[in-house]
């Protein structure tokens, strides 16, 4: 996982692209290093980088770069998706492999100005399960956090002629949560938490889309869990198309977040607190990370 303290020394006196960073690690970690600069050169500070592990879609360290640009993060040996971004600024993917021993040498990342992203083609955009996550963070008794994720859903995109009159719906099977704990699991499926035998699913519809400059939307809808229906705002950044995947097809892909309440939803923390129950705390951060293809005659089928 992520550092919350990275002590940087140079290895040798070299220009910045040979140099090394040094990461005290974790008995059989690998690390990932990486020197994040704008189309000058220049050090690039407070860059979002975001590193998921392949295998499990769960998000295996998140952070910013520091003042020099600068990232590292110990990561367990593994398959990684790594993105880099920045406001204005073409995003930054690539698949990463980490073995145990000593940090790589520090790689240079030089992001490009972002050209007007093409928004997707009016018609109807299917959620790519195998290539779509939606995960949940959450405070644990006030102390460490807990990261979940949903393992079941469907859903898809309805995207209209004029961009903010386009729909999206999710329908999230809530008794899929998965946190890493059977027990807690079990707990959270429970008429304590989701209740999912009275409801089955957790439901986002989405009212409008709002432009709000660059590659970022605000998706307003209502979210349905528990019986309970509340206003939410997704903020939204676009990442584009391509044509790839199963047979080449048209995707587009975003990344969206929210924050949650669970008394918004009658999930009564303090009620919990004091009977005992504490598995996670008041808020949640939701995060989706979604591809979506597009529908037409012979849309190929994701595999199970």
């Amino acid at each position: 996982m992520a550092l919350a303290t990275l002590r940087r020394r140079w290895l040798k006196s070299t220009p910045a692209a040979a140099a090394g960073l040094a990461l005290p690690l974790p008995a059989g970690a690998g690390a990932v290093a990486r020197e994040v600069v704008d189309p000058m050169g220049s050090p690039l500070a407070a860059a979002d980088v975001t590193v998921t592990a392949l295998d499990t879609h769960r998000v295996a360290a998140r952070g910013t770069t520091d003042p020099y640009g600068y990232f590292l993060a110990a990561l367990p040996p593994g398959r990684y998706s790594l993105l880099i971004s920045a406001q204005g600024l073409r995003p930054h993917r690539e698949t990463i492999e980490t073995g145990p021993g000593a940090p790589p040498a520090t790689e240079r990342v030089w992001l490009q100005p972002a050209e007007a992203l093409q928004l997707p083609t009016a018609g109807t955009w299917l959620f790519d399960p195998p290539h779509t996550a939606i995960r949940f963070i959450a405070k644990h008794v006030g102390m460490a956090h807990v990261h979940g994720r949903f393992e079941r859903f469907e859903g898809g995109i309805r995207i209209a002629p004029d961009m903010t009159d386009s729909r999206v719906h999710v329908r999230i099977d809530a008794s899929s949560i998965t946190t890493g704990n059977s027990t807690r699991d079990n707990h959270l499926r429970s008429a304590d938490f989701l209740d999912v035998e009275r409801f089955p699913h957790i439901d986002f519809t989405s009212t409008r889309f709002a432009y709000r400059g660059g590659s970022k939307w605000t998706l307003q809808g209502s979210l349905t869990m528990h019986g309970v229906s509340r206003s939410v705002a997704l903020d939204t950044t676009y990442l584009g198309t391509v044509n790839g995947g199963y047979d080449q097809e048209l995707r587009c892909a975003a990344l969206a977040t929210a924050e949650l309440h669970r008394e918004d939803y009658t999930l009564n923390w303090r009620s919990m607190l004091a009977r005992g129950i504490a598995v996670v705390g008041p808020t949640v951060q939701l995060e989706l990370d979604v591809q979506a293809m597009y529908r037409t005659h012979d849309t190929p089928t994701p595999p199970e």
